[in-house]
Formats: C-alpha cells, structure tokens, sequence
C-alpha cells in the first residue's frame, strides 16, 4: 500500500509493504522504520540504529519496582530502555539489564542529563555518574532532558565532546521546540539525532514533527497514553471496537505509522505485554487522520518555554 501525503511545505511518502514496514520521505530526507515486531528499529543520521519502540520508566521506584519492569520488558521482547538522572533509578536499570544475560550490543539504553547538570557547569560530571550507574561502558543515546536557558547551547558543546569520545553511540534533545533547535543548530558542529518530547492524540505537534524529520531527526514521543487518558476518548473506543484492540494500544500503533518512536511507561508486567502487542494490525489511512485531528495542542506535562525545575 502507498499513501501519498502533502503536510506543509514537504511531499511525503508513506509505504506500508505488507502493514510491516514505513518509509517516510521528501526531497529533504529518508528515513526507514521497520515495524515487524519489537525487534524492529529507525536508523539515526549517523547510521546507529535504534529499536522504534521501547519501555520508559519514569516515576518507577529504583530497586525491584524498576528491575522486575525491565526485566519483564526484556523477557517479552523489548530491547530498549529508557531511563534518565532525575528517574533515580539509573542502578536498578543497570542491575536489571546485567542480570538478564543479554549481550549488551542487543540492547539499546537511552538516560538523558539533568537540569542541574546544566545550571552548574557539570555536564562531564553528570554522564559519568549516569555511566557509573548503568554499569556499562557506553550509553547508546543520551539526551539534554531539558532546554534550559542560556545554557543549552552550551551543554550540547560538550554532549559532542561526550559523543566524539565513543562513550555514547548518538545524542539528542528533549522538550525541545524548534526555536530551540534552531537555536542549536547556529552553535552546532553535530546535529542532535533525536528529539523526545511529549507527544499524544492531545499533542501532536506535527509542524515540530516535520522539521525535526526534514532536519533527519527521530521524533521519540513520552507519555504517548496520556497518562492513561487514552481510554476516555470516545473516538479511541470506537476505533477499539472495529480492531479489537485497546485503546493504548491503538495510539500506540498510531505512533508507530506516523514514524514516531514510542516509549510507554508500565510496572506490570500483562501491560507491558499488552503494551507490544501491536504488530498484527494496521490503522487505516482515514483513522490516522481522525486520530490526528483529536490534537488540542494540551501539555500535560511542563511545557519547554515555561518549566520551574
């Protein structure tokens, strides 16, 4: 199936070969994600490929609350977890992921420096103590959490140093708007690969999805389920009825097709199953743009130009 799509000023292409596999294109740039199963993966601009969806663990306690949640993910499939400073649980990540015995390459485990890191000129210290946490000798993506003022530009210097220096495989942003980004961009010898931000059928934001895919940028969503408002939306009910699937699981899908990597947070472990099981069905041209015109442009998190911490 091809569907041709016009959005803005970009003529995209969104190929669906068998409901499997979605290439996103314009004269800007190409970007592929494979959506077969867990295992399927986008690449970043600089070829690292990263697993298109993944488990967040954002408010999970650190020790067993956070390592049986990773361990379930793993053992379901997952082979990407996403994690931060500010999460406190950055060790029982690392437990969870050396006591699965998984090689590590097969992982892909993103954590993203905190505010205070920026604040106080300590970025270099921050990515050690969230290395040392982990347990590992590498973090595959690590990201600025936060645009902080009048310090962002600067940070992002050194998240290159950190980069050149092997220790991650790609950085990136969060809670970036394109005004930051554009702000980036002028101080910037290495583009960010990714920017995760807030992103939901109340929050779709697809002028900031375009640009961050013409500037060959992934488009991560966290609280893709609204906090599990998802299933008071009649038209998600509805759309759950003719798929028979949930509704999580149908925005979650949503995510997928509309190129999007998903992280969605859960500490038990049917619904960090029921959470994967999306790969068996497609969301039809039509219902991707209902679910796209739920968009109330509503944060129910800190918005990027107005956060106190």
């Amino acid at each position: 199936m091809v569907i041709n799509q016009i959005l803005k000023n970009y003529i995209w292409e969104l190929f669906i070969p068998k409901g499997k596999a979605i290439c996103l294109s314009n004269k800007y740039f190409y970007i592929t994600m494979i959506i077969n199963d867990l295992k399927g993966t986008v690449q970043l601009s600089n070829g690292v490929s990263m697993p298109c969806f993944g488990l967040g663990v954002f408010k999970t306690q650190e020790g067993s609350e956070v390592e049986n949640a990773v361990k379930w993910a793993l053992e379901a499939g997952y082979r990407h977890i996403d994690t931060a400073a500010i999460y406190r649980n950055e060790r029982g990540v690392g437990n969870a992921v050396r006591a699965s015995g998984i090689p590590r390459n097969e992982l892909f485990i993103t954590t993203k420096l905190w505010n205070d890191n920026q604040r106080n000129d300590t970025v270099m210290a921050g990515f050690e103590e969230s290395l040392g946490l982990l347990q590992t000798d590498y973090i595959d993506l690590y990201l600025i959490h936060w645009p902080v003022k009048g310090k962002f530009t600067a940070t992002w210097k050194v998240m290159e140093d950190i980069y050149r220096s092997g220790r991650v495989r790609a950085i990136g942003v969060s809670n970036f708007l394109q005004h930051h980004l554009e702000d980036l961009f002028r101080i910037a010898d290495i583009k960010p690969m990714v920017n995760q931000v807030e992103c939901h059928p109340y929050l779709v934001q697809q002028q900031l999805i375009d640009f961050c895919h013409a500037h060959h940028m992934v488009y991560e969503a966290w609280s893709p389920i609204m906090r599990g408002k998802v299933n008071d939306i009649p038209l998600l009910e509805e759309l759950s009825d003719k798929y028979h699937k949930s509704q999580v699981q149908i925005v979650l899908r949503w995510d997928l097709q509309k190129g999007i990597v998903t992280i969605p947070k859960s500490v038990h472990q049917e619904r960090i199953r029921h959470n994967a099981d999306i790969f068996d069905f497609e969301l039809s041209a039509e219902d991707m743009d209902l679910i796209d015109k739920l968009d109330k442009n509503h944060h129910f998190g800190a918005h990027p130009d107005n956060f106190t911490f």
